[in-house]
């Protein structure tokens, strides 16, 4: 699949008025369920932010929850992205090692660094049910969106007020 330009362009105006809006978990909660029905291919949508040496669930939405609410940096897929600071794209997660298995049906996934400044906060992790779903257009407007969910919004994530 991929995002086209106009789709991009306006998905993210959203995102930049869901940010201007809400903050903290509320923003990241509205973003991922933005994501996740705005793009068929787009089957599960988690924002995790970094706490000391794992990453924290901060936000979904899918389907059903993932049992991985905290990944030890050390470990999986999402734990590489933030070790290296870079994207990671992986066509068929049946194929990868580092895969930490969360639901049957996935089968590829992308993991986007949110940083401050160069230093990772966090990232953006979203699984699909279809092989190879993600190319160039998903990565390049996916950094896009994780720019926009920088530091402020992902390092504090406090809860909404009731």
């Amino acid at each position: 699949m991929s995002v086209g330009r106009a789709a991009a362009t306006a998905a993210l105006l959203q995102v930049d008025a869901i940010t201007a809006r809400l903050a903290g978990r509320a923003a990241l909660a509205e973003v991922c369920r933005f994501l996740q029905m705005s793009f068929p291919h787009y089957g599960w949508v988690g924002v995790y932010r970094l706490d000391g040496r794992e990453l924290q669930l901060e936000a979904y939405a899918g389907p059903q929850a993932t049992e991985h609410t905290r990944i030890p940096l050390d470990r999986g897929i999402c734990g590489r992205a933030a070790r290296d600071n870079a994207t990671v794209v992986v066509d068929d997660v049946r194929a990868s090692s580092e895969y930490l298995a969360c639901f049957l049906s996935t089968r590829s996934e992308i993991v986007v660094p949110i940083r401050s400044g160069a230093a990772v906060v966090g990232e953006v992790d979203i699984d699909s049910d279809r092989l190879a779903a993600f190319d160039a257009s998903d990565r390049s407007f996916l950094e896009q969106v994780a720019s926009r969910l920088s530091a402020p919004t992902v390092a504090a994530a406090p809860e909404p007020p009731a």
